[in-house]
């Protein structure tokens, strides 16, 4: 891979403010354009704002519809991929936690929570794909929420060639910190096992739904060490650059670089 500049935002994102959440993440995304990003990654489902209750229906939107096309524009306006979330509503009336790969040339991608929490089970229907995305030469997935407690998931995305995955949540409770030492519970693990950076980044504040976020992002190195981190809880951008030196060094190391050791035929 290049070395890849990007921006990861922690966002207030209120349910019933669709517009709202709309200008202020093309606010986000003018910032990180002047700070040279070329990729910027938003929390799961940033525009219509996150719930598990039944409110949420009537703000989902199809695919393509009002916000992607925006998102296609901006992404053309500011030379830029954009990862942002919103819950998607399909022809059959069927609800998605969905994350929407904009691209500047045009194209569209979509990514459909595939893991889906216990609360949400009322509303949200789960997807049955596993997309890979690219940007440059490199690959990478999108994963939200609770599928990053699917070990299984992340070494499917490596196995497939992933070189990154961006994990976006919608999860309330605690504070800033405390979502902070749950994410290192786990998010490490997945870097490092998988030998991939990791991305994380949540919602933060008031959702005006009933839900409260604690804001936090980190970055996390293919040796499963933390690069960069914000807990202050406030809405902004973590600026960062992804080097394929701290890439290679992990993948040309034949002690360090697990995967092309695995035995998978044994687990089956």
């Amino acid at each position: 891979m290049k070395d890849l500049r990007i921006a990861v935002a922690i966002m207030n994102s209120p349910i019933s403010e669709t517009q709202a959440n709309r200008d202020k993440m093309t606010g986000l995304i003018e910032s990180a354009s002047k700070q040279g990003a070329e990729l910027i990654c938003f929390p799961e489902l940033n525009i219509t704002g996150y719930t598990s209750r039944e409110d949420i229906i009537q703000y989902a939107e199809p695919v393509p519809g009002p916000s992607t096309r925006l998102l296609i524009q901006t992404a053309k306006t500011e030379n830029m991929v954009i990862l942002a979330g919103m819950a998607e509503k399909d022809t059959k009336n069927r609800i998605y936690a969905s994350h929407i790969i904009a691209k500047p040339d045009g194209t569209m991608g979509v990514y459909r929570k595939l893991h889906i929490a216990p609360p949400e089970k009322k509303i949200f229907t789960p997807g049955n794909t596993i997309p890979l995305f690219q940007i440059h030469d490199i690959h990478f997935g999108i994963q939200l929420c609770y599928d990053a407690h699917f070990p299984d998931l992340s070494t499917y995305m490596a196995a497939k060639g992933a070189h990154i995955i961006f994990f976006s949540h919608a999860s309330p409770r605690g504070t800033s910190g405390q979502k902070f030492d749950s994410w290192m519970r786990h998010l490490p693990a997945r870097a490092y096992d998988n030998s991939l950076f990791v991305i994380a980044c949540n919602q933060t504040g008031d959702n005006k739904n009933g839900l409260v976020f604690p804001g936090v992002s980190m970055i996390i190195s293919p040796s499963g060490e933390v690069l960069d981190s914000d807990t202050s809880g406030k809405e902004g951008l973590l600026i960062a650059d992804l080097k394929a030196k701290d890439l290679n060094t992990v993948r040309n190391h034949k002690m360090r670089y697990f995967f092309p050791n695995r035995r998978p035929e044994l687990y089956e």
